[in-house]
């Protein structure tokens, strides 16, 4: 096993006072206008539907969006485990957070120049949101590293739960808000004119408020942390540094590369539940547009609950566990999905596939806090994301093959996604539990 970083932290850096812990969590809070308002339900959708219009080209703008977020994730993948590297070893973690939080700022603001009566907004857009999520995901890196700053081996779980349920609640509030405020009808509640695309540019200003605001209060409470005493070298040392370090950790803990491959698997299912969820209750269950809003935030709402849940439970029987049973309850419940219709029976299984999400996600962030080796949280959060962009190429491919095999329209869609979820599951089996094989002794392993 590793020398975990929960029992390691210098004190200095360490403060788990709950205003500290809450102000840790406002970030997950606010991060949901980038995910939820930005990429997921408006401003995306506004950015190929509605600006997207105006441009001339043999590929269709939700195209170019997915060309965009491709490259966008190859980015990620090369660059986060020396991001998060970097930063353990200068001890600028909570100043590359404050750091790449407000270039994502200014990215989620500067969107509100993006009219809809010109081609060039349209490519402008693409490569702001584009950056933006290579931003958000350098800044996250740090602060999912964090959590051993804000947490004990004994509350861990609880802690992540929080930091997840916060998430959701905050995408929850600031969806309706700009939903019926600036979108719904014309001009939502406010009236706002939606010449130019006004009223969905201002929610791209009120997104980069909420989130800017949220993220302050853990820049003052977190602690920074102390540099390593290694050299951090070049750019080309570190990516040295990096697989000597990934050839370590196989030799000393291979459990915990076990974990970061399975879980990279079963985040893209997860991923896919939300990914796709719209999409099947439209095309398969017979949802129309306004259930589908009414839908998510039902949906938002049981993974945060799940998440808390999960998370107190977490602390006592440990990760592994939670993430199993929320696993084979997901793809049990996803193939169950595939034979039933209906509205009434999409919202019954939907919910039950949602609340089982939060609480396999915020497990597999505490499992990795519990084993990643003291003074390199940030290197093994960075190895969090870019195992899970990886592979984040499986579960649409899968759903488009099963759609394909199965026909009766993306009905097979569903199974691709129990499967996933399912080989992800088995994937973890074999590996230990770090709350029942804590080490005896603290070696670290890279």
């Amino acid at each position: 096993m590793t020398s975990p970083a929960l029992d390691n932290v210098p004190d200095s850096a360490k403060r788990t006072d709950k205003l500290t812990v809450f102000s840790w969590a406002m970030w997950d809070w606010g991060s949901a206008a980038f995910n939820a308002v930005l990429v997921t339900f408006i401003f995306a959708v506004y950015l190929t539907d509605s600006v997207g219009a105006q441009v001339d080209s043999s590929r269709t703008p939700a195209q170019w969006l997915s060309v965009a977020m491709t490259v966008a994730g190859l980015v990620i993948f090369a660059v986060t485990p020396i991001m998060g590297q970097r930063s353990d070893t200068r001890g600028t973690r909570r100043r590359s957070l404050a750091f790449w939080s407000f270039i994502t700022f200014v990215l989620m603001a500067a969107l509100y120049f993006i009219r809809n009566d010109a081609p060039v907004y349209f490519w402008v857009g693409l490569v702001v949101l584009a950056i933006g999520t290579i931003t958000i995901e350098f800044a996250e890196v740090n602060y999912f590293a964090q959590i051993a700053q804000v947490s004990t081996k004994d509350n861990v779980g609880k802690i992540s739960g929080l930091g997840w349920s916060f998430g959701y609640f905050g995408g929850i509030f600031l969806l309706l808000i700009c939903y019926f405020g600036f979108v719904a009808g014309n001009g939502g509640l406010l009236g706002i004119s939606t010449e130019g695309g006004l009223n969905i540019r201002l929610v791209a200003v009120l997104a980069a408020a909420w989130f800017g605001l949220s993220a302050l209060p853990g820049f003052f409470r977190v602690p920074e942390i102390p540099p390593s005493g290694e050299k951090a070298g070049s750019i080309k040392d570190s990516y040295v540094k990096l697989f000597r370090d990934i050839k370590k950790l196989w030799q000393v803990d291979r459990n915990a590369c076990y974990f970061l491959f399975a879980s990279a698997i079963f985040r893209d299912g997860l991923a896919g539940v939300f990914a796709f969820g719209a999409v099947l209750g439209v095309s398969v269950y017979g949802l129309n547009a306004g259930d589908v809003l009414i839908f998510g935030v039902a949906a938002n709402v049981a993974a945060a609950l799940g998440a808390l849940i999960g998370g107190l439970i977490d602390d006592i029987v440990g990760p592994k566990i939670i993430i199993l049973t929320s696993l084979f309850i997901l793809a049990g419940t996803g193939i169950a999905m595939y034979f039933v219709d209906g509205a009434v029976a999409f919202w019954i299984f939907g919910l039950i596939l949602c609340l089982f999400v939060g609480p396999a996600q915020s497990a597999s962030r505490g499992f990795l806090a519990r084993v990643a080796p003291a003074g390199h949280e940030g290197q093994m959060f960075g190895l969090y994301a870019t195992t899970g962009r990886a592979v984040s190429w499986m579960t649409p491919a899968l759903f488009g093959i099963f759609v394909s095999l199965i026909g009766d329209g993306d009905r097979g869609g569903v199974l691709a996604i129990a499967v996933v979820l399912l080989v992800g599951a088995l994937i973890l089996v074999p590996v230990r539990d770090p709350k029942k094989h804590e080490p005896e002794t603290a070696q670290p392993a890279v």
